[in-house]
């Protein structure tokens, strides 16, 4: 028999329906322990937590789940705003101890930066101005050395000089016969040189240096050669045949005084007098007009040609050590 045919036979109150039990409600109830029906469906559900899986398993291996066991989230931060890095505890502290400036002293702190940088910029101009120089060729007197408008740096410390009599105080220390030293060279014999023109000061020439302090200078028009102590020189840089400008005599002779005399004094006024011309001989205004450069007048020693012709052209700058036919250096009458 089926439980339809019991249905049949069933009166009304056979059928009302089985008083459920109440559900636990936290608003109307009593806290405590919940109903044993709802406390099993709360444990079904957390009954199986899957464990983490073997190297080499081929399952999942099931525990039973327990609450003690879940790891516990951190107290939140509630100054950390969301999706941020968290901070240390020494981040956060130099964060509350930052110095915010107020916009007066910060005026003032930018504007000391700014003076700061100006005045350290003109220093560094100022130094590199004591030391380099930069000048502009005027004329062909240099030819085929140097053309004309070509652009040249000239190094200012090359002669530098220090007067070592201001250190005769010290024990055990002796300046020697010359109270004047240079830091780095003197003066040589093919050097170009740019210095303030004897004739004309407020005008920089520029020349090749021949005759030192004592030498002699000889020019033979007819040949065109030149000798400085007897020895004839070799001059692959010159352009054209040197001759006497000032002078109708086929040979021409010029005595350079020596160093520190009175000759010299008399004839240039310094204790060191140079003997110069320029390797376009031809066509240029030199020492054999019939003056000499002082040694105060010297600015310095060209050291590279950095633009020509209205565009780069960085090289050195065309010094040449002076020798003589037979490829000797030319010394002068003290052996320098």
């Amino acid at each position: 028999m089926s439980p339809l045919d019991d249905l049949n036979g069933a009166t009304d109150a056979d059928l009302e329906p089985t008083p459920a039990v109440p559900a636990y409600d936290p608003l109307f109830s009593d806290w405590g322990e919940p109903p044993a029906a709802e406390a099993a469906q709360i444990d079904d559900i957390f009954a199986w937590a899957p464990a983490a899986m073997p190297a080499e398993a081929d399952e999942y291996e099931f525990t039973r789940y327990s609450p003690s066991a879940a790891p516990t989230a951190p107290f939140p931060d509630r100054f950390q705003p969301e999706y941020e890095e968290r901070l240390t505890e020494l981040q956060r502290r130099l964060r509350a101890e930052t110095v915010v400036l107020p916009k007066e002293r910060q005026w003032g702190v930018t504007i000391r930066e700014l003076a700061e940088t100006l005045i350290l910029a003109a220093l560094i101009f100022l130094a590199v101005r004591a030391s380099f120089q930069n000048f502009r060729v005027e004329g062909a007197s240099m030819e085929p050395s140097l053309q004309d408008g070509e652009y040249l740096i000239v190094n200012k410390l090359t002669y530098a000089e220090l007067d070592m009599s201001s250190f005769n105080w010290l024990p055990f220390f002796d300046a020697g016969d010359k109270d004047v030293h240079h830091l780095w060279n003197d003066p040589n014999r093919g050097d170009v040189i740019v210095f303030r023109a004897p004739t004309s000061p407020n005008r920089d020439f520029i020349k090749r240096v021949i005759g030192l302090p004592g030498d002699t200078v000889e020019i033979d028009s007819t040949s065109g050669t030149v000798t400085v102590n007897g020895a004839q020189l070799q001059e692959p840089y010159i352009q054209g045949r040197t001759a006497c400008t000032q002078s109708a005599k086929p040979t021409c002779t010029w005595n350079v005084p020596p160093a520190g005399s009175a000759a010299a004094h008399d004839t240039c006024g310094s204790d060191e007098c140079y003997f110069v011309m320029g390797d376009n001989r031809q066509n240029s205004s030199d020492s054999r007009g019939g003056w000499l450069v002082p040694r105060e007048n010297i600015i310095g020693k060209t050291l590279i040609t950095y633009w020509n012709e209205g565009s780069p052209n960085i090289g050195l700058a065309p010094n040449h050590t002076i020798t003589s036919a037979n490829d000797e250096p030319v010394t002068g009458s003290d052996g320098q």
